[in-house]
């Protein structure tokens, strides 16, 4: 897969830039409910970075540190120019695999932890073992953002019921304009826990 050539479709109006504005709504609200400094990002398959440099050019703050983790280099390479251009210098972009917990340990817990991208790529059983994981990256009070299809079987109610069960409250969860993919938002409201590394996700296919 061409995965530079794929991030493409994100200039057109297509249901992958409708997506790309609603996730980028909520993470700018994110940011301005951050009080203190830094803010931790974490962000997992981010791509070119688009969701979080989108979000930057529309607040003031450049007070952002933690870890975007991409295994694709050239989209790796991507993300660390865009934000660098922004005036970003405390994100670290790691070429690597996003679906090992041990990937997140310099940046954990976050302020801001973006799992987007990631559950329509992954088993059902990866993403309920990733959600139920997800407290590990979380600071208290988190705002955690997600992504995913409503595709028969739509397994979207059984994502929030799993965050819930999980020690999160649900912000949100808006469906994208004329298409069947759905932005959750989710604020965590346990304790900070200690990373343990461990197998998340195999990233197997798009959609």
């Amino acid at each position: 897969m061409d995965w530079v050539a794929w991030h493409t479709d994100y200039e057109d109006d297509s249901p992958l830039r409708r997506r790309l504005a609603i996730v980028q709504g909520y993470i700018v609200a994110a940011l301005e409910r951050v009080e203190r400094s830094p803010v931790r990002v974490i962000s997992m398959c981010a791509g070119e970075a688009r969701d979080l440099r989108g979000a930057l050019e529309r607040v003031e703050r450049r007070d952002l540190v933690g870890r975007l983790v991409e295994l694709d280099a050239g989209l790796a390479a991507l993300a660390r120019a865009g934000l660098v251009s922004l005036g970003v210098a405390g994100i670290e972009v790691v070429a690597g695999d996003a679906g090992d917990m041990g990937a997140y340990r310099a940046a954990a817990p976050a302020d801001l932890v973006l799992e987007c991208g990631v559950f329509g790529n992954i088993s059902n059983d990866d993403v309920e073992r990733t959600v139920r994981a997800s407290p590990v990256l979380c600071a208290p009070g988190a705002t955690l953002i997600w992504t995913r299809h409503r595709r028969p079987p739509d397994l979207t109610d059984a994502i929030r019921r799993w965050f819930t069960e999980s020690g999160f409250s649900e912000i949100a969860f808006e469906r994208v304009p004329d298409s069947n993919g759905s932005v959750g938002v989710a604020r965590y409201d346990g304790p900070a826990v200690e990373l343990v590394e461990q197998p998340l996700f195999t990233f197997t296919r798009t959609g």
